[in-house]
């Protein structure tokens, strides 16, 4: 089968996924001819490295999408590859969102806010700030020197009377006309400056204005000023100015070790170094760095909120042209990918590799010490009940009802004493009336495992060791219906909550472990794990049944536009609250007229 797909592969542009036998996806590429790229794959050239060989070994299918440039084929590819998280591809493991700060210049009156969006909305943007803490600061700092408004609304309307902060002086109280529109612009230039690191420009101003207040012999005025001097001086000392032609720029170096790489990101806007971070990949040590520079490129850049218009990098990357051509289309703009040779930048790309070493031996030290930790505590866990060998794959189960209301029940499952969560399941409570938890966990136990045993894929795998969150009760109902399947061979623990006692089958007394125990703490961590992915699921169908209530109050809103209105909103009363009437009727089956009524309900209420 494999070998007449390979015969048949197109030669145009496009994405290949390779499936292991089980059906799942372990490899995905792009190319610029499918069937020259996939058909590599299998010749002895390309087949040197033990990472391709094992590749090849387990590939059993391959599929492929068309697109119409090796750009699009670029984007489908990284979007591919954080949906699969396919094996052998090098993949960025952290997901990580910056704060930025935005600034509402398509506002009358703008806003100065923290968000972790980047949209193209008019407002004006700076970041990202890796310290969430400092961006915190820089903000406070801002809304101290300047009496920017801190209100939501978009379009201001006149007040009876101002706000709290326009009467303690940090708003300038716009609402209430005591500034004008272009003073309030003015203002909000000073903080754009400042925030693109012409902080010189707002020192003179200040300087000026404290002496022009000690002048007129009005202290406190001047002595509020020589504050704010300060506040800014402290600002300007912590950040290391690199360029003083204000490019915007992003430094990337890296380190490679046996089983992963780290990636050592700067970021340098208005020529300042504003903060860094890194990013660990899993990659082997076969790999060549231009090909873990290429990676990270891809799928760092895919959700990056923002792209500088120059990235330095130690090498050549590979489709340098491709990479160019896909930044620029998704910044706007020019991207430029330098590799500078001497200067400024390389020692700044120095710098970033430098920083890259240490914090891949941190990382690597770090998860070491996780590792030994893990094997002791299912050691610990073995010897505690009596088990032959330590358990690979632990189960747990929780139940999550309001007075029998929306019951859920969550399935969790650890492996090696770390979270598989593409493994994790939860449950709707379907046979069992009021709050019946005894009832509730066997009824989960066995449609767990009657699944399992009929081949479900989804519950394929049985566990080595099954634990419930409760007592005796929750014990004995789930190890009733585990005899009466044929699963007993599996052994099963609770555990309470009140005194972190271990309950076993078949003995009166609970199984206490000292409390510095990595035993306790891994099932501990497992327990509260399936407690909190229960109550998630909980609140979710309450929310989503509490919404469902509110919608029942609109005219004309029968049940099928009513599930149109909530699936096309992602069941979020926020969402549904805010859009507009435009964006109301483009829900499919709404129609004008109930697309009104809702806009209408939501615009009245809040009037009212």
């Amino acid at each position: 089968m494999l070998e007449e797909k390979l015969k048949i592969l197109p030669t145009e542009p496009g994405v290949y996924l390779f499936k292991n036998s089980k059906g799942r996806v372990i490899y995905v590429g792009k190319a610029i001819n499918l069937r020259n790229r996939v058909k590599s794959y299998f010749s002895s050239q390309h087949a040197d490295s033990p990472k391709t060989q094992a590749l090849v070994r387990n590939i059993a299918d391959v599929e492929y999408l068309l697109t119409d440039s090796e750009v699009e084929a670029l984007i489908l590819e990284s979007n591919l590859i954080k949906k699969h998280k396919p094996k052998y591809n090098i993949r960025l493991t952290d997901d990580k969102s910056y704060p930025y700060l935005r600034v509402t210049l398509q506002e009358d009156f703008p806003r100065l806010e923290i968000v972790r969006t980047v949209k193209k909305d008019g407002s004006r943007y700076f970041g990202p700030y890796t310290n969430v803490g400092a961006v915190h600061e820089t903000l406070k700092l801002l809304k101290r020197i300047f009496p920017i408004r801190s209100c939501k609304q978009g379009s201001l309307k006149k007040q009876e009377r101002p706000c709290l902060n326009a009467f303690i002086q940090r708003c300038s109280a716009p609402c209430q006309g005591q500034i004008t529109k272009d003073d309030y612009r003015k203002m909000v230039a000073d903080i754009i400056s400042f925030l693109e690191g012409k902080e010189e420009t707002l020192v003179h101003k200040l300087e000026k204005q404290m002496k022009e207040a000690a002048e007129r012999l009005d202290f406190e005025k001047a002595a509020e000023l020589r504050d704010q001097l300060l506040s800014v001086e402290k600002v300007r000392e912590k950040q290391k100015i690199v360029s003083g032609n204000f490019v915007d720029m992003d430094v990337l170096n890296y380190a490679q070790g046996a089983e992963r790489a780290c990636v050592q990101i700067f970021f340098v806007r208005g020529g300042k170094v504003m903060g860094g971070d890194h990013f660990i990949l899993e990659s082997g040590a076969e790999m060549e760095g231009r090909e873990i520079l290429s990676a990270f490129l891809k799928q760092y850049y895919y959700q990056a909120k923002y792209i500088p218009s120059q990235i330095l990098l130690p090498e050549e990357v590979p489709e340098k042209e491709v990479l160019t051509c896909w930044l620029a289309e998704k910044k706007g703009g020019k991207v430029v990918l330098k590799f500078p040779q001497r200067g400024y930048k390389k020692e700044l790309l120095e710098l970033a590799g430098k920083n890259a070493w240490e914090s891949l031996q941190q990382e690597t030290k770090i998860r070491e010490q996780r590792k030994q930790k893990e094997e002791l505590a299912l050691i610990e866990i073995a010897r505690a009940l009596n088990l032959l060998e330590k358990p690979h794959r632990l189960e747990c189960y929780d139940i999550s009802n309001i007075q029998g209301q929306e019951a859920v029940a969550s399935m969790v499952v650890f492996e090696e004493g770390r979270p598989n969560r593409s493994e994790y399941r939860r449950f709707k409570i379907k046979t069992v009336e009021g709050p019946d938890d005894f009832a509730s966990m066997a009824e989960v136990i066995r449609r767990r495992f009657e699944k399992g045993l009929r081949g479900d894929e989804r519950f394929s795998i049985l566990p080595d060791l099954v634990i419930v969150d409760g007592g005796k009760g929750q014990l004995a109902a789930a190890r009733k219906v585990m005899k009466k399947l044929g699963v007993a061979q599996i052994p099963i623990v609770s555990i309470a909550e009140k005194e972190e006692e271990i309950y076993c089958e078949g003995q009166s007394l609970p199984i206490v472990l000292p409390r510095d125990s990595q035993a306790l703490y891994l099932l501990q961590r497992i327990r509260d794990e399936a407690h909190r992915f229960a109550i998630t699921y909980h609140r979710l169908l309450r929310g989503r049944r509490n919404l469902a209530s509110v919608l029942d109050d609109i005219p004309g809103l029968g049940p099928q536009r009513k599930s149109a209105l909530l699936q096309y909103f992602n069941f979020s009363l926020q969402r549904i609250r805010q859009a507009s009437l435009e964006e109301l009727q483009k829900v499919a089956g709404l129609g004008k007229t109930t697309a009104y009524q809702v806009w209408n309900f939501f615009h009245t209420s809040e009037q009212d």
